[in-house]
This record gives structure tokens, C-alpha cells and sequence, in this order.
């Protein structure tokens, strides 16, 4: 059985949204539902459609859990953001949606990809 949890979520414009959703689903879904785009403006309505090939998804999140898709493990060593449609809603997750054209910026000063 799934539980509702509570995600929250900054946009670019820097409001904070408290997002329900039930506790495994795809985090661009439950983003979708309650009307808050992960993808960039020129992405919205040109996009894979969740199946983690366009990167247009992407947002930051304040703890990343391990990648279990072949993007987000390069996302997670080279300090790109990870995409919403591979992720899953988890108690407690933070997640900063990008003001970008197409996909978002690289990390600087910092990351797991560095050393």
C-alpha cells in the first residue's frame, strides 16, 4: 500500500509549493498533477513524455538518492541536475525546479563527479 508524503517544491520564481503525492510515484507525474512543469518553457509541450531520453525534466534535489538510470548516474558524477521522470516521491524529498531553455546547468564548485 502507498501512502500519501509530502515533497517540497521551489520554483524558479522562488515560491515554495507542498506537493501530496502517494509515497513511489514518478516525481514529473506528481509535479504534472498539482500543475507545476519540470520542464523548461521551450520543453512543455516537446518532450519524451517521461521516458528519461529528452533530459528536459531535470531538477536539483537537497539529497540525492543513488541513480538507477544510465542519465542520472552521469547526472550524479558530473553535477547535473536529475531527471524528475526517474525519480521517485519519497518522504521528506526537497526539490528546486531550474529556470532553463532546455535542460539546466552544471554544478560548479562542488558535485561527486569531482576529484
Amino acid at each position: 500500500m502507498r501512502y500519501p508524503v509530502t515533497v517540497t517544491v521551489e520554483t524558479p520564481d522562488g515560491a515554495v509549493h507542498e506537493v501530496v503525492a502517494e509515497e513511489g510515484r514518478v516525481l514529473r507525474d506528481a509535479l504534472l498533477d498539482a500543475g507545476i512543469s519540470p520542464h523548461g518553457r521551450y520543453a512543455r509541450r516537446l518532450n519524451c513524455g517521461g521516458r528519461g531520453l529528452c533530459a528536459t525534466c531535470g531538477v536539483r534535489l537537497a539529497e540525492t538518492p543513488d541513480p538507477d538510470h544510465w542519465h542520472d548516474d552521469l547526472a550524479d558524477r558530473f553535477g547535473y541536475p536529475r531527471l524528475s521522470c526517474q525519480l521517485r516521491v519519497r518522504d521528506g524529498m526537497r526539490v528546486q525546479v531550474l529556470d532553463k531553455r532546455v535542460w539546466g546547468g552544471r554544478e560548479t564548485g562542488g558535485g561527486s563527479g569531482e576529484g
